[in-house]
């Protein structure tokens, strides 16, 4: 999509604190961190939400998923929160796939 900005970061025409990237996915620091420890892992694939993944895309998810993993670990962070936004009554302002990792302090909530 042209106006989207991960599209956007994925094709390079907008700047990022990359930490990852592949053919299939892309991770970067967040750019406003509401926690000491927090990036992105952007599927390269533009898909809108959560609720765009099909059959098929199963894979992707769990590379993304063991990816943030990965990374969470080899930047120190051993207890984080994996957040996936699905609509804006959800909190989702970026409509392309994506999931954060924060740690690095104390999170509450949602037990």
């Amino acid at each position: 999509m042209s106006d989207c900005i991960f599209c956007k970061i994925v094709k390079g025409e907008i700047p990022a604190k990359k930490l990852y990237e592949d053919d299939e996915i892309i991770a970067f620091w967040d750019i406003d961190p509401q926690a000491p420890k927090h990036f992105l892992v952007v599927p390269k694939k533009h898909l809108a939400a959560v609720a765009a993944l099909e059959e098929g895309d199963e894979r992707l998810a769990g590379r993304m998923l063991r990816l943030g993993a990965r990374l969470a670990a080899e930047h120190g962070v051993g207890d984080f929160r994996v957040i996936f936004n699905n609509g804006p009554m959800a909190g989702q302002e970026v409509f392309h796939l994506h999931m954060h990792i924060l740690g690095g302090r104390q999170l509450h909530g949602l037990g």
